[in-house]
Parts: structure tokens; sequence; C-alpha cells
């Protein structure tokens, strides 16, 4: 399923290590950096509440109703985002990937939910697939930002959404009955009151279920004519339709608009909004056809390649918890959407279990992964892990009372991590008079960083992004006097070695660590959470825990 890049080059250290034996018979290697998305730390952001690179695209579309707290654009931009890759926040901050929120171009009206008036910031309320949102820039200024991503060793994760149009208003009328249905109203009684139905009113759900051959909406061929584009876009979707085979179905068309994105600018993977809602088989077809338009893209770009990783499929399927194996529930009716093609599951189940200890929290999920993918004839499959996010109205500490904990947590437990913005900086999520999920979606607090959280969360998550071992190695008790809880991470996958130790809640101050059993030929080690060089002395190191932490490698 995954191929593995050396962002730099790897220089081979040691003999060669099981990471299944026991850690008594496992020499050490010291990890460069080395790239595996099952340790990845993902960066998730809303590009219109990030950070505003250019205020020139702030009114490019008319949208000056006045709106609920939070509910308009805000200004962030492609730009923006930029400006913080080539100045290293993200770097500094050990992320490898980041995720965008959808790009497509957005409804021009708004609409109340029952929260206020808004308009369509966030990227989920699609108008257009083929357009990118004016409001966030241009196309161009988009495949920038992927450049100066992967020019950092960074991969760009783009949230895409196929099962629904953005809201019928005034200046954006309905798609054609045969390409969407505007009711029942999804119940969730079983799979199917899940699927053919709508999220909410007033959200056009796509047929993703039809077989029948349609035409192309009227009102997408008048834009495009407007637009000067329209032959060009018909005789993309004829060779479209030609190659693949597929038959014109409404969910058919947007495929081909969304794996354009992955065909034309070069991003790493797809993070795929509202999984359950649609069918499985949809999802089969739409992840193939994603990683060919990425391997074309590959194919026309030799030159700007950062890797020859296979496509990477990230899933939010509402509600899974890792803890649960692969399958998601229906009313007790089981689906594997792992099988269609997902590397990936958001898990949802993290910010509950994070309110363990660290010990019970880390030795939980070492199990989840062995049971995740123990005596599977498949792909070996991943989860990503969060404390807060932009639609889960119950994030782990939203007022931020215990930053530095929580990012312990998050950024040393095995599985993938995701950095919301503004959990590294102590971005409360509240704001005064602001409804419902308008409290997780503030302005970036780029004037009210908590320097010491922030400080904090660059050392875990520079740690993790240099050793694979603390995402996706094997987890094994150390003997430790007192308290606190030290644990081993060994890794081994491709030929690639890396090992670690890890002490967390931890007594400010020197402690002593038995480092025999992992590190075996070395004489010295490094504490990376304070720089310090350890001497090993009886296969004993003194260390000096800070924040809890103690974070143990080899010198280079």
């Amino acid at each position: 399923m995954k191929n593995f890049l050396l962002s730099i080059c790897i220089v081979a250290l040691c003999a060669s290590c099981n990471s299944n034996k026991n850690p008594d018979t496992v020499p050490t290697v010291q990890a460069e950096t080395y790239f595996d998305w099952d340790a990845a730390n993902v960066y998730f952001l809303l590009t219109d509440r990030f950070n505003n690179g250019d205020t020139a695209n702030d009114t490019i579309v008319k949208r000056d109703e006045e709106t609920a707290v939070l509910r308009g654009f805000e200004g962030g931009d492609f730009a923006g985002i930029q400006q913080k890759i080539e100045e290293d926040y993200f770097t500094d901050l050990g992320v490898n990937a980041i995720w965008l929120t959808p790009i497509f171009e957005q409804v021009k009206g708004g609409v109340d939910e029952g929260t206020g008036f808004t308009y369509a910031y966030h990227g989920y309320w699609a108008k257009d697939w083929t357009a990118v949102e004016p409001s966030y820039g241009t196309m161009e200024e988009f495949k920038e930002l992927v450049k100066a991503a992967h020019g950092k060793n960074i991969r760009i994760l783009l949230d895409v959404v196929i099962n629904h149009t953005g809201p019928v208003t005034a200046q954006d009328p309905q798609w054609p009955d045969d390409w969407v249905r505007t009711g029942p109203t999804c119940t969730y009684q079983d799979q199917e009151t899940a699927v053919s139905c709508t999220l909410t009113n007033n959200l056009p759900d796509i047929r993703t279920d039809s077989t029948t051959e349609v035409e192309l909406p009227q009102l997408l061929a008048e834009k495009w004519k407007q637009e000067g584009r329209y032959e060009q876009e018909k005789e993309e979707l004829d060779t479209f339709f030609k190659n693949s085979g597929l038959a014109r179905t409404p969910v058919n068309y947007i495929i081909k608009w969304v794996t354009d994105y992955a065909r034309e600018t070069g991003v790493d993977g797809f993070r795929i909004d509202t999984v359950k809602h649609v069918e499985e088989e949809v999802w089969t077809t739409f992840i193939e056809q994603s990683r060919i338009a990425y391997e074309e893209w590959k194919d026309n770009n030799p030159d700007e390649m950062i890797h020859d990783d296979e496509f990477f499929i990230l899933g939010e399927l509402y509600g899974y918890y890792a803890a649960g194996g692969r399958d998601y529930y229906f009313n007790g009716n089981p689906v594997n959407y792992f099988d269609s093609g997902y590397d990936a599951m958001i898990n949802f189940g993290f910010k509950e279990d994070a309110k363990k200890d660290y010990k019970s929290l880390f030795t939980q999920y070492q199990s989840i992964i062995d049971s995740l993918n123990a005596s599977t004839t498949t792909s070996d499959v991943a989860f990503m892990n969060y404390i807060s996010s932009h639609d889960d109205g119950q994030p782990l500490d939203p007022m931020r009372e215990n930053s530095l904990e929580t990012g312990t947590k998050l950024l040393l437990t095995t599985g993938m991590s995701q950095v919301y913005y503004g959990d590294e900086t102590a971005r409360v999520l509240m704001a005064e008079n602001a409804q419902g999920d308008a409290n997780l979606r503030t302005n970036m607090n780029w004037d009210g960083i908590d320097q010491n959280t922030l400080r904090h969360w660059q050392k875990l998550g520079t740690f993790r992004s240099k050793h694979p071992a603390v995402g996706a190695g094997k987890s094994y008790d150390l003997a430790h006097d007192g308290p606190g809880y030290v644990t081993a991470r060994l890794y081994e996958k491709n030929d690639y070695k890396d090992d670690v130790i890890i002490g967390v809640g931890l007594p400010d101050g020197n402690t002593t660590i038995d480092v025999s059993k992992v590190f075996k030929d070395q004489k010295q080690l490094n504490n990376a959470y304070t720089d310090q060089t350890l001497e090993i002395k009886n296969g004993r190191v003194e260390v000096m825990a800070q924040n809890g932490v103690v974070l143990i490698e080899s010198l280079k």
C-alpha cells in the first residue's frame, strides 16, 4: 500500500534488527528524516481562518450581507499559507503534511442553518468543482503553494466533498433533479438512511447511487461559456469518459472534476469528507481514479516529485473509533471502508482516550494498531488522532488550560497525529456571541501565541517528524523507578530502522533511565527535548525531565 521516501540521504548505521522481537535483542540505528504516513504529523487548517497573505482577494467576490459572528469570510488565503511555509512555521513544528479544507469555488449566496446567516467560508459548499474559490486565490497560486510545501518536504492533503452541492440561494440555483435529491433528510437508522438522503435541509445530495447517464447541468455549461472555457471542459470530459470507460452518471462527473486536482497540482493525497454518506463501490472507483490521476501527474512532472509514494487516502468516517477495528457499524451491520481502498481513517475516539494516564493510553494504542492489522491478508491501515477539530463540538481542553499535556499525549501516541490550527498556540475554542461550530473556527491567534505552549509542541513535533518510531514503532514498557512512564519505540520497515525511548509524566529534574535494552553499542545519547548529551554508564543515563518529558535518541 505504501512506499516510503527518505527526504534526505539515509546513512546506514547498524546491523539489522526486528521490531517484533524483545528489545533485549534489538540494537539501534539513528533515524534520519524519513517519511511514513502511518506516523505522519498532519497540520489541519481552515484556509479562510489561518493567515491573510493577500488582502486584494478579500472582497473579490461580493458577499456583503451581515453574517452571524465568525460566519463570513475572514481573509485567509493560499498566499497566507505559503508565507508560513516559507517562514518555516510548519517545519519548526515538525509538520510533514498539511491538510487544507476544500478549495473548490463556493456558492455566492449565504443561508441560515439555525446558527445565524453564513457564507461558505469553510469550503464545504461547492458551486463548481472545476474552479478554485477566488477568495482563497487562484489555481496557479495553489500550485505554487504545493511546490513551496514540497520544497520543505511537506506533503499536501486536499479536503474533498463529492456527495453534495452547496445550498440553494438566490444566486445559486439548484442542480437538475437527475443530478441531486432534496430529501428525505438522513435519519441514520441504517446504511440506506445515511446514504440516499440529504445531510440537512437545503443541502442537495448528489445521486451517487444513480446508474443513469446525465447531461452536463445547464447552469454549469452557461457558467463555463461566460468564462470562456466551455469547449475545453467539454473536451476534457469526453476524454475522461472515453479513457476510463465510466458511464456519465452524476458522481462520475464529480470524480473526474475532483481527481483533476491530483492530476494537475501534485497534491499528495485527499482527505475525504462524509465517507459513510456514499456507497462503497463509488469510493472504490473514486480512489482508483485518484491514483491514476496522480500517476499521470508524476509522469508529467518528474522534476517536481519529492517521493514516489502512492496517492494517500484519508477518510472522515464520522463516529469511527480505531478501537473498534476496521468495521463501521450501521445499526449493527458492519461495513469495512478500508476494503474500498482507504489508507487511514480519522479516529474519533482519541480525545476521550487521552483523558487516561500515559501508560494506559500508550498501551491501549499499541494494542489498537496490533489488532487493526493482525492476521490480515490486505494492506496495513492507519488512523489519525486529534484533540480538536472544525466540527467536533466536544474538543479536549477547549479553553487550553492544559495545552502541554494534551500536546504530549497527541504527539507521542502511536498513530498519525492531527494538529488543528491553534492547538500549538493555545488558541481558545470560544468566541463572544459565536454559536455552534463558529467557536471552533476563530482566526489563528498570531498576535496572542502562548510561546511556552508553542515551544513544547515544536519540540515534540520535531521529534515525531524525525523519528517514525514515535507514531509507527512497536512500543515496549521499560522499568522505571519513581512516578511517570517510560517506553521504548522500535521501528523497522523497508530495511529502515529507528529506535527511541520516551519518558512522560516524569517529575521535572534529573532522573535515571535504564537504556540498555534498546541502545546496546552507543556511549552517548541525546535528550531531544532539552538537547542534552547523555553519557551511558552501566547501561543507564542521568537525564533531565522538563515539562514531564524525556525524548532519548541516538547521536548522529
